[in-house]
């Protein structure tokens, strides 16, 4: 989360981020957690913020790990007694092929230079691995209000529609399925076991 208005929001509103925000989709995770070729040991919780999405799945992993950039985020994860590591989604801080799962739930719209993104969850996943995003669809009406009223906080973000991010997924070699519900979409990209 880079655009000024993004981290300037997140700091400022991460004592209050929990109580106003609903608990992430548990079932649509867990969902695309499943269809991973491997146990799923180690996940990355990236632009996990306060450790929701973490929170909702930390019974399926033994070995939870939120990245954000914002302090005062992580500040949340940490009082939920959740590993973190502060940094940028674009250079992260982890070893090919070292992880057995990333989800980035809610976020994917405020990182930037999104195909850099893409591209460090691809290299940090282990063959068999699983890339699960939960996002708004800009194309519907509670992603579109969302759309509008980040921009009025002067965020950055940038929103795809289903098909297009399953696309950019699909070319950097991972398997893609999308499923779609009335407050957005999962997208769930699986590393092949035989690159």
């Amino acid at each position: 989360m880079h655009g000024p208005g993004d981290i300037q929001f997140f700091t400022r509103f991460a004592r209050l981020y929990d109580l106003v925000m609903p608990d992430a989709d548990r079932t649509a995770i867990s969902t695309g957690l499943q269809k991973a070729e491997r146990p799923i040991d180690r996940l990355v919780d990236l632009g996990g913020g306060s450790g929701r999405a973490t929170l909702a799945v930390k019974s399926e992993v033994s070995e939870p790990l939120v990245v954000d950039i914002s302090i005062g985020m992580l500040s949340r994860a940490r009082d939920r007694g959740f590993a973190c590591a502060l940094s940028d989604a674009r250079r992260l801080p982890l070893p090919n092929a070292s992880v057995d799962a990333v989800i980035i739930v809610d976020a994917f719209h405020h990182m930037p230079e999104q195909s850099m993104v893409l591209d460090e969850c691809t290299r940090i996943l282990r063959p068999g691995g699983v890339l699960v995003i939960r996002e708004f669809d800009p194309s519907r009406a509670l992603g579109w209000l969302i759309k509008t009223g980040e921009r009025l906080f002067q965020m950055n973000s940038q929103f795809y529609k289903p098909d297009t991010l399953s696309q950019l997924v699909s070319d950097r070699g991972l398997t893609v399925s999308t499923r779609s519900d009335r407050l957005g979409y999962t997208l769930v990209g699986v590393l092949s076991t035989h690159n």
